[in-house]
């Protein structure tokens, strides 16, 4: 079918609340295919690596966001536009390294676990959020910047708050154009 000239796509937006209710969905399956809490952490780093790779162009088109010049800018990108611009959070960015290569996005609330309550004890190491973990290193490694990205502290695991840990594995490069 086509669409009357003139007339503007309309974006669909899911209802977070779905959205959420899918991933525990997602989660719950993964659990019953998997026997090992390690073999579902990695299913999910995966899913969310394919899925940050895609990401990253839809985010660039929407935010409109000029290019990064250092590690903490780019944290605070990843705090301050895009996790505000899917999730609806904004978390805490804090560099944790003399380097300046080790940053951690702090949630006071992770809307990924609005419907779970804990974790069932035999799911202990279970990581119930590592696809957020595949996203931002999926997203990074499209514009070139290799990182190692994981759950320092989850609240589905009793600590105070939900912590993703994020280092940068090359060292910034200032790289100068010639003329």
């Amino acid at each position: 079918m086509s669409r009357p000239p003139g007339r503007k796509q309309e974006n669909h937006k899911i209802s977070r609340e779905l959205f959420v209710l899918t991933y525990g969905a997602l989660v719950a399956q993964l659990c019953k295919d998997y026997e090992k809490d390690e073999d579902v952490n990695t299913c999910l780093d995966r899913m969310g690596y394919g899925i940050g790779i895609r990401l990253i162009d839809d985010f660039l088109a929407r935010s409109a966001v000029k290019k990064c010049r250092s590690y903490s800018e780019t944290a605070d990108m990843i705090a301050q536009v895009a996790f505000k611009m899917y999730l609806g959070v904004t978390p805490s960015v804090s560099c944790s390294s003399a380097a300046g290569n080790e940053f951690s996005l702090i949630l006071d609330k992770n809307p990924l676990v609005d419907f779970v309550e804990e974790l069932p004890a035999e799911r202990a190491s279970l990581c119930y959020c590592n696809l957020l973990c595949g996203v931002i290193r999926g997203a990074l490694e499209m514009v070139h910047l290799a990182a190692e990205v994981t759950f320092l502290q989850d609240r589905l695991k009793g600590d105070a708050v939900t912590e993703i840990g994020i280092t940068f594995l090359r060292k910034a490069e200032d790289r100068k154009h010639k003329r």
